[in-house]
């Protein structure tokens, strides 16, 4: 389960990142570890469950919703996911060891304690997910399999499966897994765009290891914008859902999948009453090009957007603050070839309405590579049509943001960061021929101090000059990274690790 955590939170609970401060109303976003006791010996049966047949509605009880018939049927296509990881953990040296401060201050990567062994047990983890279909494919969360070893399956008659990871997409945060089993009870899946807010929803899924837990509440908000997760319109709740829920299924009241349980906001590591599920559909789109080509395929326009607000929707002739305003076109991306401009306003993508920059990457992004779209958008003062076609987003892909703007691919780097080129202006005042400015950052890279309107002028000693570069040396360094960075009239090197 991904869990947000206030700084306020993290500052009690972990170090003091380099030139960070902390305050009540900042949120950094992390993953829990879902700790779980090992699971028993695997055994397999053969016999299968009866298909289940999903309940048509729910008897009130005192104007309230029953939701005993409900989970009597859907319960037996969801799973129990148990993880053993690939890599052991390492013991590093305690905190509290005088030297700590020193390796750490310094940037030097602090040593294994030998007293320790060096190593430790295979880390272990928990989640959820559920039967799609009856021949043994599940969905789940991406990082519930992360970096798996060993995934066991488990059912509610107590079946256990050795599952296969057929793919996962890390943007979606969705994961496909396999079985040898069949005639399995299959979910009947629902349609979220038709989902309403203050609708009630029930949560099934195994928080903290308890199996089988199910869970009530309603639909608090749709198509939610979080903080690096530019891809997903999040199903918001007020379902208790914690470490262990995460890739659980999310039921209407007539039994229905509309969303797999992903994350929560929380200021200390347990449910305090916002959860966040991903949509079904943009679940099954991944899972299908999994299914399909071994991972998931994301559609990119090649622009640079940010808010329209109301004084730039006045100096533009905008009716209101509405639209994705174009900050630069790449040259020679699908935007460019379709005469997409700098200073355009994006409103509708195939007669979707862009209601504001959160948006576009979210309809862009889960649409095909390769499709052609139609986009209305506003120029000098008057609306026009164009048609594009898509080009399909990297995995190593680093999005280019103007400042203050909000990128237009799904995801930022393995730092955090989300960078543009150095204008010439800018290249002049530094002195340098070539550079990047952060534009935001989040993740490791803000842990470490890194801070918007920084200069990155050099990775592990080499030069950068675009963010394709960046996303090279990055992967080239193997988590052990130090940036050049300039900062007012400073010029400072620091270092980050990334797993």
């Amino acid at each position: 389960m991904k869990i947000k955590l206030s700084r306020t939170a993290l500052a009690a609970l972990t170090a003091t990142a380099f030139g960070l401060g902390a305050t009540a109303t900042t949120v950094d976003w992390l993953r829990s570890a879902e700790a779980a006791p090992q699971s028993k010996p695997v055994t397999q049966v053969a016999q299968a469950a009866p298909a289940v047949t999903a309940p048509t509605s729910a008897p009130l009880v005192s104007g309230l919703p029953d939701f005993s018939t409900l989970v009597e049927q859907t319960s037996p296509s969801v799973v129990n996911i148990s993880v053993v990881g690939k890599t052991p953990q390492r013991a590093a040296m305690n905190p509290n060891d005088p030297m700590f401060e020193f390796f750490r201050r310094f940037g030097i990567p602090v040593p294994q304690n030998p007293q320790r062994g060096g190593e430790g047990p295979a880390p272990r983890g928990i989640g959820s997910g559920f039967v799609i279909s009856p021949d043994g494919y599940i969905l789940t969360n991406a990082h519930v399999v992360a970096d798996a070893a060993e995934v066991t399956v488990k059912f509610t008659d107590k079946r256990e499966y050795k599952a296969k990871v057929i793919g996962s997409d890390k943007r979606t945060d969705v994961a496909l897994i396999k079985i040898d089993a069949k005639n399995l009870p299959a979910v009947k899946l629902g349609n979220a765009d038709t989902t309403r807010v203050g609708e009630w929803v029930a949560a099934i899924g195994a928080p903290f290891g308890f199996e089988n837990t199910v869970t009530a509440g309603i639909v608090s908000a749709k198509s939610r914008a979080l903080p690096d997760e530019s891809l997903v319109p999040f199903i918001q709740t007020d379902v208790a859902i914690n470490p262990g829920n995460s890739g659980g299924p999310l039921f209407n009241l007539n039994g229905e999948v509309i969303g797999i349980n992903s994350q929560i906001y929380s200021r200390t590591g347990g449910f305090m009453g916002l959860s966040f599920a991903i949509p079904i559909d943009v679940a099954m789109r991944v899972a299908d090009q999994i299914k399909q080509f071994g991972r998931a395929k994301h559609a990119r326009l090649g622009v640079s957007i940010q808010p329209i607000t109301r004084e730039l929707a006045d100096s533009f002739g905008l009716d209101r603050a509405r639209g994705a305003l174009v900050a630069n076109v790449e040259q020679g991306g699908p935007a460019d070839k379709a005469g997409l401009q700098a200073g355009d306003v994006i409103l509708s993508v195939d007669g979707r309405a862009v209601s504001d920059s959160f948006d576009l990457p979210k309809v862009i992004g889960n649409l095909a590579p390769g499709k052609t779209v139609k986009m209305k958008i506003w120029r000098q003062g008057a609306e026009r049509d164009l048609s594009a076609t898509l080009g399909e987003q990297s995995d190593s892909e680093v999005t280019a943001l103007d400042e203050g703007g909000r990128d237009s691919g799904p995801v930022r780097d393995r730092l955090g960061l989300a960078v543009r080129p150095l204008t010439g202006a800018e290249s002049q005042q530094l002195g340098v021929t070539r550079g990047l400015v952060v534009a935001d950052a989040g993740g490791a890279a803000a842990q470490a101090g890194i801070q918007p309107g920084d200069a990155i002028l050099a990775v592990n000693g080499q030069p950068v000059g675009s963010a394709e570069e960046l996303a090279r040396l990055v992967e080239k360094a193997k988590g052990r990274i130090a940036l050049l960075i300039q900062r007012g009239d400073n010029r400072l090197f620091v270092p980050i690790r990334v797993g």
